[in-house]
């Protein structure tokens, strides 16, 4: 069930020092990421906590396949995703990319908010390993690991400036970063907009398997 509810896994697993809890309920620092996280189940309970860990007027992304909210929380917003899993062949090094850090997060932030690849904020960079490619000084592209699940992780924020893009810079970063979680014995695995066609043809191109359809639930306290 890990990959049907990779947030929980996640912030159960490798991810629970960084997990703001209250109950079965948990969710990652607003800084970091958006999301919450409940039991495959959830109970009456966990629902309860789910409401009170947001508090008042802040709201959640519960991710994966759907599930019906009850009546303590009103949905805000339901976007379709896919995810897949990475192939075997898929990992390689690539010479260009650089590891990213705290230093490079204004230039992240920056290319993340001309292309809109999914939520990056202040401090999404704690949860992984970020790669990029600069070119004249300017990063160009990026790509890096966000939800570690006990026997996969998670790539994201895969995105190419606008004046770079149709070169290749994307596969190469996902390549690169799978090579990256092979060598910590997990599986790559990502999500994607189930709208996003030109990445969905990416990723079948890679001969990424489709694993599960889901969406994306933003949530709050009614």
């Amino acid at each position: 069930m890990n990959l049907q509810n990779p947030v929980y896994a996640a912030l159960t697993g490798p991810h629970a020092r960084l997990a703001e809890i209250r109950g079965n309920a948990r969710r990652y620092p607003t800084a970091m990421a958006p999301f919450l996280a409940l039991p495959d189940v959830p109970t009456e309970q966990d629902w309860a906590d789910a409401a009170a860990l947001l508090g008042p007027g802040t709201t959640g992304a519960l991710m994966r396949p759907g599930l019906p909210v009850p009546d303590s929380l009103k949905v805000d917003l339901e976007i379709p995703l896919v995810q897949f899993v990475a192939p075997a062949s898929l990992p390689a090094a690539d010479p260009e990319t650089i590891v990213l850090g705290p230093d490079d997060v204004p230039d992240m932030l920056a290319l993340v908010a001309l292309t809109d690849p999914g939520p990056f904020r202040s401090r999404t960079i704690e949860l992984g390993t970020y790669l990029g490619i600069r070119r004249d000084g300017n990063l160009i592209a990026m790509a890096g690991t966000r939800f570690a699940l006990p026997d996969h992780t998670e790539i994201s924020a895969v995105c190419t400036h606008p004046s770079y893009q149709g070169q290749g810079l994307a596969t190469r970063l996902i390549r690169a970063t799978a090579a990256h979680i092979k060598s910590t014995g997990r599986t790559p695995f990502l999500h994607t907009g189930g709208t996003n066609t030109n990445a969905i043809r990416l990723y079948k191109s890679l001969d990424f398997t489709l694993t599960n359809e889901m969406l994306v639930t933003i949530v709050q306290p009614a």
